[in-house]
């Protein structure tokens, strides 16, 4: 069961998705070291999942790191979750993270919760083809593949943290 730090950090999580914003110096900084086609999977992502791989980014910039590769996994890793994963799908995720996978079956059924729950246990492949696609390295890749259980004892561990310590 969820305790209170837990509770705490989701609160943020969906205050910080609901006043989500990106600035566009933020995104114009981006045009200086990714590719347009990097830049564009960025652009196709929900404005709150923008916000939350710009912080991602910041974070691991925090914590010294300056390669692109990770740098480049903060921002896109969750870019295969699409517009189509609203607010709602993603609270009853958190739920059943929190209580149980029985969570999210019975809000499966919930008219436009299927698709986007399947689309948010399946986001970190969906991610990663995406940055694939976009011609991001193979470790970019893998970073995102892998988000959830890191391969790179180093890298993967430092995109992990940071992903669940951004707001």
């Amino acid at each position: 069961m969820a305790g209170a730090t837990w509770w705490a950090a989701k609160v943020r999580q969906f205050r910080a998705h609901v006043r989500a914003r990106v600035a566009p110096a933020e995104r114009t900084a981006l045009a200086t070291w990714v590719t347009d086609r990097q830049l564009a999977v960025f652009d196709g992502m929900p404005v709150a999942d923008r916000r939350h791989g710009l912080d991602v980014m910041a974070r691991l910039r925090a914590a010294g790191v300056t390669d692109p590769d990770v740098l480049l996994a903060g921002l896109l890793h969750d870019a295969g979750k699409g517009p189509g994963v609203g607010l709602w799908p993603r609270v009853a995720w958190s739920l059943g993270e929190a209580w149980g996978p029985w969570v999210v079956r019975v809000a499966h059924p919930v008219p436009g919760f299927g698709r986007a729950l399947d689309r948010i246990r399946e986001h970190a492949d969906l991610s990663a083809d995406l940055a694939a696609a976009a011609g991001c390295s193979a470790r970019t890749v893998d970073l995102i593949r892998y988000q959830d259980e890191p391969r790179d004892a180093e890298a993967g561990v430092l995109l992990k943290r940071a992903d669940e310590n951004a707001a």
